[in-house]
């Protein structure tokens, strides 16, 4: 953790890196036993995914607020609660044995995954100075690919050993138990309250009453309203959003471009897809080195003029395997890359005060490309063919490139933020 101010700075970005991988691990649980998940409960393959989609809108839904909780009652109760629900529910997932009871048990997961973003940015924010920020923003962004990546990896072992899906899923929710323990002891023992208070002390004295808390979605929905007039971060979330079409674009349609255009075997462009995501996570330390040296807009502009020119190329048909494996390496790292810079823009477009709301609305952004990717892609690649999807991601590079120029003139993100308490 070399490069951050002090100790305290490189513990939180450790801690909460680790909260990271652990909370995608829970988001990846379903997609790799689907097929055995179904067959042992008697449903269609399709059913699984509906549960999954539970999960998604329960993230969703929970975003503004739990960031409105992360603003005024702390971040250390915030992250409790997305590690004790995520564990919870890591379980019921894993000793589901009828399908209601694993509906009951994504939407118990989606409760602890939507508390991790309005949690973690804050402390990531409080706990390092701007000159390091864009980099702890990069490693959160890493932990955060590398705990999509370990589930399939965790069945496969599992399974190649002999044991069931739900021993792989079982395995996965102890970790994140005994993660949930020593994470939160942590934070309550070494971390200092500057960092994990609340950044909105107004209502910090309130008693919990059942008013208040059933007050919640109201206040959440009122500070909405109120977000939604500030251009700068509605820029930015929807920035984020059209960032993730496409980002979900390249995870869904990479492969089937790969074996139905460019003809090669299903081996060679799974380890190809694989790849690609390791390279994109890798860089991500680079757009995060040079968020902090730079700016965020010279590093989003690269990217995504990296988007248009990789998807545009591919999408022609008509490239040679060599380019084609070579262009594919550098997909996932044309969004990866500039992920840091999109997190720092939303830190600077915020104040101490609601910054666990902004990325609250900014996680609605990113989880609603997940929502519309795969089916309007998949469409457009069924109907069309694949290629066509690959131009339609170009397409959507050249509204970010131009949407990156509105957010820079307009909220104006040069600008100072209101000091966290790791700013200098």
């Amino acid at each position: 953790m070399t490069g951050f101010r002090d100790s305290q700075a490189a513990l939180v970005v450790a801690l909460v890196g680790g909260s990271h991988v652990v909370n995608h691990m829970y988001y990846m649980l379903l997609p790799p036993v689907t097929v055995a998940a179904a067959a042992e409960l008697g449903v269609g393959v399709a059913r699984i995914g509906l549960a999954i989609g539970v999960l998604g809108a329960v993230v969703t839904g929970l975003q503004l607020p739990f960031g409105h909780l992360s603003d005024t009652r702390g971040r250390t109760p915030m992250l409790a609660l997305s590690l004790g629900f995520g564990a919870i529910g890591a379980v019921l997932t894993a000793t589901a044995t009828t399908y209601v009871q694993l509906l009951f048990a994504q939407a118990v997961l989606g409760v602890g995954i939507a508390g991790h973003h309005p949690a973690h940015y804050p402390l990531l924010s409080a706990a390092t100075d701007p000159g390091t920020r864009g980099r702890a923003f990069s490693v959160h962004g890493f932990t955060g690919a590398v705990g999509f990546a370990a589930p399939p990896a965790i069945v496969a072992g599992v399974v190649t050993l002999g044991y069931g899906w739900r021993t792989a899923l079982g395995l996965i929710a102890a970790v994140g138990v005994v993660y949930a323990v020593v994470c939160v002891g942590a934070f309550r023992r070494y971390v200092d309250d500057g960092i994990t208070a609340p950044s909105d002390t107004s209502r910090a004295d309130e008693a919990w009453t059942l008013s208040r808390i059933t007050d919640l979605p109201g206040r959440a929905f009122a500070s909405l309203r109120e977000m939604l007039t500030d251009r700068g971060i509605v820029l930015v979330t929807v920035l984020w959003l059209i960032t993730s079409i496409a980002a979900w674009g390249i995870k869904t349609q990479t492969l089937p471009l790969l074996t139905e255009v460019y003809g090669l075997s299903e081996a060679t462009g799974n380890t190809l897809v694989s790849v690609m995501f390791v390279a994109g996570a890798v860089l991500m330390f680079g757009g995060g080195w040079l968020t902090d040296r730079t700016s965020p807009g010279v590093v989003l502009a690269a990217g995504y003029i990296g988007l248009v020119a990789v998807t545009a190329a591919l999408a022609t048909a008509m490239l040679p395997v060599v380019a084609v494996i070579g262009l594919t390496l550098l997909l996932a790292s044309t969004i990866d890359y500039s992920r840091p810079a999109r997190a720092t823009l939303a830190d600077r477009f915020s104040t101490g005060e609601d910054i666990g709301k902004n990325f609250g609305l900014v996680t609605i952004g990113i989880s609603g490309g997940a929502a519309i990717a795969p089916p309007v892609l998949g469409w457009l690649s069924e109907t069309y063919g694949v290629a066509t999807s690959f131009g339609a991601m170009a397409g959507l590079g050249v509204v970010c490139l131009g949407l990156t120029a509105v957010v820079l003139r307009v909220g104006q993100p040069g600008a100072t933020p209101t000091p966290q308490p790791g700013d200098d």
